[in-house]
Order: C-alpha cells, then structure tokens, then sequence
C-alpha cells in the first residue's frame, strides 16, 4: 500500500514543478468566467475572479514522471473519476463535466490558494492533509464541498 506521508518529502518538489507547469498551461490558454460564473467565484471568496481561466479537457493530465503519477493514483489526487482540478488559478474541467455545483467547488481551492498565496505555498499542506486524513476528508476538500451548494443566481 503507498504511505503518502513517507513519499512526500520525496515527491513534494516534483509535486510542486508539475502544478505549476499545468497552471501556467491553463494560464496561457484557458477560458476566463464569464459575469454568472464571476458572481459564484466571489461568493465563495475568491478575491481576483477575473485571473481564473479553466479549460476542458478529455481526462485530466497524469505526471510523466513515474513516481508521482504513482503517488497520484494511489491517493485518488488523479484518475478516471476525477473531473476538476485547481492549480492556482488554473482549473480543469474534463468535458461535459462543468457544472456550477463544480466549479463552486473548484473555485473555493482557488481562494484557498489564493490565501496560502501560491502553489508551492499551498501543496505542501493540502497534501500533507490528503496524508493524514485521506483524499475524501482532507479539511481542504471537506471545505470545498461545504461550498458546492451557493446560490448560483
């Protein structure tokens, strides 16, 4: 059985490469909310909105490098039954998938990085969460479902 908090001292630079890298993917060539999707982005605390871009993907990405993938998949971070992923400012959506109940959901990582105030502030963290607690029960995650159900209009 993989021991998340036995690789991450291992795993976490590379952890941290990787989400930038993808971040500044979604960055450079992403969609920006639209004035509906803004209003759900402040509701749940997101103070710059208008930096978010997500784009729609077939699967979200896996890591090339072997061990991480691994760590990935073994954790539930990354697989077939994900269908967001935040990075920053970044978000993924696998296709046919963005609904506003998710992207409440995605958007309260964003503000939840936006507090840590950058990637490599926050993984080491939200990982070392997923480690103790489980991907499921990790706080971040509980609190970004406590999100889910905003007013969307």
């Amino acid at each position: 059985m993989f021991n998340l908090m036995e690789a991450l001292p291992q795993i976490l630079p590379k952890a941290i490469r990787w989400a930038e890298d993808r971040s500044e993917e979604i960055l450079g060539s992403g969609t920006a909310l639209n004035s509906e999707e803004v209003l759900i982005a402040q509701k749940v605390g997101v103070s710059q909105p208008e930096l978010i871009r997500f784009l729609m993907i077939d699967e979200l990405p896996l890591p090339e490098d072997e061990e991480l993938k691994q760590a990935a998949l073994a954790t539930g971070l990354l697989g077939p039954t994900m269908i967001g992923l935040t990075l920053g400012h970044g978000i993924y959506f696998c296709s046919k998938t963005k609904t506003m109940r998710l992207l409440a959901h995605e958007c309260r990582h964003v503000y939840q990085y936006e507090q840590a105030g950058s990637i490599s502030n926050y993984l080491p963290g939200y990982l070392h969460q997923v480690a103790l607690h489980g991907y499921h029960n990790a706080p971040y995650e509980v609190d970004a479902r406590n999100y889910e159900k905003v007013s969307y209009s």
